[in-house]
């Protein structure tokens, strides 16, 4: 088959076609791992895919997290990788959120369920302070806790917009955490994922952050599961971790560098709460179970090429990720189709898909690699290569 590349020409590439195959872990797994799932559209119930609510196909996406929990993985639910805020509403993500706790209920893994809760169902010109603020995340809350989700309190495009300081951001998570009413998670999203999230917690510098985010975990402790980041800076996640209450987790969000945070250095390590796994199951799973045996030399040799895949896929403009996670789930048969909610599969171009599929292979990650050719091959047919 030949490839496009970034240096604008096509080259032979042949498949190693070297699949892990998916499994549960033989051992209990010493790192909580969130996989962040995307929502799997129907094209056939599919109108006007720029306004109104997306056409969601229930039975792949619920089946795609099966999959996750069949391989020992928990699940983020209705996070920004299933498109909140980028072509999916609050009134399909409470959908997602009912089928998908539903489904877990069922499963004999149990697997755990954290759903985000966010402002998104009013529009942000009408959230012109903390106390509106408050009260649509409440909305949402209180509907994923009577679907027996565990709270993530998303970071809300909301407070930068009306320009709130530490105070506001202060009295809005205080007040949110003592209404959980069990312990929740915090989610801290740097603004390479959404540039609206600039200056996130009131603070310009990241020093005054990091102080206002530990505060408020110290002095809500109790009612705190853990943090997670996603700030593309292994250093700064380090020394956060590092600083935080023994009783706090901290999740990664770090897709470029999960790998290291996840072993930890010796004396702290990271959970996981990544988009990335979502796409990686097989190789995070496995991994994950191998350092739980205290086997680090399997751990980096499933991860490891893994982690120049996660880059290609999060590369900047980092928000259009989801693209190349719904690739590799057409190209892996969990969907027929490669259409996303708000036609979002045209954010990337032709050469990133290529590399996708290319690293994608080396970490063993293709599925059926005849599957996956025919569908590389359809999709540069459609970009006019013969492939």
């Amino acid at each position: 088959m030949r490839l496009p590349t970034y240096a604008g020409t096509l080259e032979d590439y042949a498949l190693q076609g070297d699949p892990l195959t998916p499994r549960a872990p033989s051992v209990p797994l010493t790192r909580t791992a969130f996989a962040a799932a995307h929502v799997v559209s129907d094209p056939l119930a599919e109108r006007d895919p720029w306004q109104g609510r997306p056409a969601v196909d229930w039975d792949a996406t619920l089946h795609f997290r099966e999959s996750l929990w069949d391989q020992g993985l928990g699940l983020a639910e209705a996070m920004d990788t299933a498109q909140r805020g980028m072509g999916v509403d609050w009134e399909t993500a409470k959908e997602l959120i009912e089928r998908t706790m539903r489904a877990a209920k069922a499963h004999p893994m149990k697997p755990r369920v954290a759903c985000g809760a966010g402002t998104d169902h009013v529009p942000l010109n009408e959230l012109t302070d903390p106390v509106r603020i408050k009260a649509a995340y409440s909305e949402q809350m209180e509907a994923i806790e009577a679907a027996g989700g565990q709270l993530i309190l998303m970071a809300t495009r909301a407070l930068p917009a009306i320009g709130a300081g530490p105070e506001s951001y202060a009295r809005v998570y205080d007040d949110l955490i003592a209404q959980a009413s069990e312990p929740v998670i915090l989610h801290w999203l740097g603004d390479m994922f959404d540039p609206a999230l600039k200056g996130y917690w009131g603070s310009a510098t990241l020093d005054e952050a990091n102080q206002i985010v530990l505060d408020l975990i110290t002095r809500n402790a109790a009612k705190i599961d853990g943090i997670k980041i996603s700030l593309l800076d292994q250093s700064h996640e380090e020394a956060f971790r590092a600083r935080l209450p023994e009783t706090a987790r901290l999740y990664t969000g770090d897709d470029f560098n999960y790998a290291d945070l996840i072993e930890g250095d010796g004396t702290h390590y990271s959970h996981a709460l990544l988009g990335i796994f979502a796409a990686i199951a097989p190789a995070a799973s496995q991994a994950l179970e191998a350092l739980a045996q205290g086997d680090h030399e399997t751990y980096h040799a499933l991860l490891a090429p893994t982690v120049p895949l996660s880059r290609e896929i999060f590369k900047a403009p980092t928000q259009y990720y989801k693209a190349g996670i719904a690739f590799l789930s057409w190209v892996n048969g969990q969907q027929s189709h490669f259409i996303m909610p708000a036609g979002f599969q045209s954010s990337r171009e032709i050469t990133h898909y290529a590399e996708v599929f290319r690293l994608a292979d080396q970490a063993r990650l293709l599925a059926d690699p005849d599957l996956a050719t025919q569908r590389m091959k359809q999709l540069l047919s459609i970009h006019g290569f013969g492939g």
